[in-house]
């Protein structure tokens, strides 16, 4: 596929939410794109030319729809990039990436702080099914990831901020160290946004980001998206991992995603904002036994997320309290603003514990250990979630 055309390269990322992937509708007049649910397309009158596993030719929706061309278009623009790939979830979008890289021998090295389905899909699947060999690393830790590359791994694979401790990984550095050794570099930013990051730039390959979190905003929609320069290899996710495996997104949600996405900027700025506040105030609470946040000068990550990360550093804040298992998911449940559930990047706050009996917990540093939460700040007023918050320690005993 050719590379996305950005009409507004060289404005403001705000600017640009609102306009690239936007025209008007031509059957119409109307000023914003119209939701084709449609999951066939008129062919041409000639097909002695047709390839039925194009992607170029909207002619069935598993090979692509207008809404998830349209939001396409928009996410490479975000991240300044030549070309993006959407598809139905974020984990869809990782599972397209491996599924298309990796083959049987290949070696993969990956955080030991991940995304679950990340560790369930080296851990478990690639390994035992397809004979990759999959090697995890504290990516924070630039020594063992010398270590732990060696000439001829195909893959390295990060998160940053990672989830769920929100540790900081040195893209630049984690790039010339897999670049050095042959190998690919790709780059999970759904926690920092393409508001805060940008991987590319950075060296990275490839870049994905759950758009069902940040970019979407609104918790009612999924979808990931791959971004890269690499158009040949872009080209080849689309054909193995999109038309022949099928995790396509559908055109409702891809018009949801777009539709989100326009004030994803002005979104992002204010649960930045909020969330530096947030996590300044959780540091002076005496039932608080860390706060794992790099916009903080106290978290190991600040340094270098100073150095990568634009505008801020995400809506996610790790935590701790002295309190067991019990104990936190009675504080969240007593929660009234913040929300108890999974997920991040909504509107709404969410609050989710991490318990002390995850088979992962051992991976992460000890601190992580007790009484250790994910925190995703949202769009209430900031002193309304820090008296929640309160209120909820106070209503469990913590204060």
């Amino acid at each position: 596929m050719a590379e996305k055309e950005n009409k507004f390269a060289g404005y403001g990322i705000a600017t640009q939410a609102i306009h690239t992937g936007t025209d008007y509708d031509a059957e119409t007049g109307a000023v914003r794109r119209p939701l084709h649910m449609a999951n066939s397309y008129k062919l041409p009158d000639d097909l002695s030319k047709v390839n039925y596993s194009s992607t170029d030719l909207l002619m069935y929706a598993r090979n692509g729809n207008a809404n998830q061309h349209w939001l396409e278009e928009k996410i490479a623009a975000l991240y300044g990039a030549k070309d993006a790939i959407v598809l139905a979830s974020g984990v869809g979008a990782l599972h397209a990436l491996f599924w298309t890289l990796l083959q049987t021998g290949d070696r993969v090295v990956y955080p030991n702080v991940s995304y679950m389905a990340v560790y369930r899909m080296f851990h478990e699947l690639f390994n035992r099914k397809f004979g990759v060999e999959t090697v995890m690393v504290d990516m924070t830790d630039l020594a063992a990831v010398e270590k732990a590359v060696t000439p001829g791994t195909r893959l390295v694979h990060i998160e940053t901020p990672d989830n769920p401790t929100v540790g900081v990984t040195d893209i630049a550095a984690v790039a010339e160290i897999a670049h050095r050794n042959g190998a690919l570099l790709s780059v999970d930013n759904t926690f920092a946004s393409p508001l805060n990051q940008h991987p590319l730039e950075l060296g990275a390959d490839f870049v994905v980001d759950a758009l069902t979190k940040y970019v979407n905003g609104h918790g009612d929609a999924q979808g990931g998206a791959i971004v890269s320069n690499d158009l040949e290899t872009m080209d080849r996710i689309r054909y193995e991992a999109q038309v022949n495996v099928g995790a396509v997104i559908s055109p409702f949600n891809a018009w949801q995603i777009f539709r989100g996405s326009v004030t994803f900027p002005l979104r992002m700025q204010r649960i930045n904002e909020s969330t530096l506040q947030i996590a300044r105030w959780l540091e002076q609470q005496p039932c608080v036994t860390f706060v794992s946040y790099p916009g903080l000068p106290s978290d190991p990550g600040y340094e270098t997320a100073k150095k990568q990360m634009k505008n801020g550093c995400g809506g996610v804040i790790s935590f701790g309290m002295d309190a067991d298992d019990k104990t936190v998911e009675r504080f969240c449940a007593a929660l009234k603003v913040v929300t108890f559930a999974v997920s991040l990047g909504h509107d709404e706050s969410l609050i989710f514990p991490q318990p002390s009996y995850d088979e992962r917990i051992l991976l992460y540093p000890e601190k992580f250990r007790k009484g250790f939460l994910r925190f995703s700040v949202g769009l209430e007023e900031p002193e309304d979630i820090m008296a929640d918050l309160r209120q909820a320690m106070e209503a469990v005993g913590l204060l």
